[in-house]
């Protein structure tokens, strides 16, 4: 007689990319948080490490009866990674977390009983312990109170590595989804803006193991661009409400001008008429085309 399998409680999936420093401690880690879990799968995604990172993972995956290992022959980046694991796991319940040490992962077990009544839960990262370059924290700041913004609610923390989700909730998302480190970024806008149960717990956040992969500059633009792209997938009329505005308000400073100086209404007035009504229509009918969307 064959016995059917039950499923996995939840997964776990670490996206790893060379963390020869680290990895095994982070595996070895997550089996102690979960060392009274009856079921629970863990799948760490080696995104074509270029030092021991795949001979390390190969040796845990003999050692290790819950820790599936998956190779991507190339980088592909940490969104794609978080993908592919996700894809790999058959449980619902979803965890993420990185591979670098910075995540408290023994609150891990806090997120997952929250997340029983939610559809993701964030580890927010504004405790008191949050060691943060202040290089990243502008940036953030900035790109943080945008995605508020957008979301039309408070976002303590818009790209935090550690959550738990919904995996049925995250495929819905999969073809916006990058394959960047903008893949938090844009799950969390997209499952805010339709108006998923999403709550943040504060957590804290200690410094890498090892070189950090992300680059400011480059990186920063990159999360601005997602967020507009994201913003006009969900929220259309929150992001071109400033344009319609700033363009409402150089009409009616034009035709002003016009009016009271030049006793006549000029061609530069029209046009800019023009631009800020097809704006707006544009906008409103965005917005009606994503409503209508299932």
């Amino acid at each position: 007689m064959t016995h059917a399998v039950s499923p996995a409680e939840f997964a776990v999936i670490v996206p790893c990319y060379n963390e020869e420093a680290i990895i095994r401690e982070t595996v070895a880690e997550l089996r102690r948080v979960f060392a009274g879990t009856r079921s629970w799968e863990l799948v760490v995604v080696n995104d074509g490490s270029s030092d021991r990172s795949r001979q390390i993972l190969d040796e845990l995956a003999r050692e290790v009866p819950e820790l599936e290992v998956v190779h991507h022959e190339r980088n592909r980046g940490y969104g794609a990674a978080l993908k592919t694991g996700i894809r790999r796991a058959s449980a619902d319940l979803i965890v993420i977390t990185d591979a670098d040490g910075t995540y408290p992962n023994e609150r891990l077990p806090e997120l997952l009983e929250i997340a029983k009544d939610a559809d993701m839960v964030v580890g927010a990262r504004t405790a008191a312990d949050v060691q943060y370059p202040l290089i990243r924290k502008i940036p953030k700041l900035f790109l943080r109170r945008y995605a508020s913004w957008l979301a039309g609610e408070t976002i303590p923390d818009i790209n935090s590595g550690m959550r738990v989700f919904r995996k049925s909730v995250a495929e819905r998302f999969f073809k916006i989804l990058p394959d960047t480190f903008s893949f938090t970024i844009t799950i969390t806008l997209s499952m805010l803006t339709n108006r998923y149960d999403v709550r943040f717990v504060p957590i804290g956040y200690k410094t890498r193991v090892g070189k950090s992969k992300i680059k400011p500059i480059r990186d920063t633009l990159r999360f601005c661009q997602l967020l507009v792209r994201t913003g006009m997938y969900f929220a259309p009329l929150r992001v071109l409400l400033p344009l319609i505005a700033l363009l409402a308000l150089m009409f009616s400073v034009s035709v002003g001008y016009d009016v009271l100086v030049l006793d006549d209404l000029t061609e530069k007035s029209l046009i800019l008429l023009m631009f800020a009504m097809n704006t707006a229509i544009f906008a409103l009918l965005a917005d009606m085309i994503d409503k209508r969307s299932p």
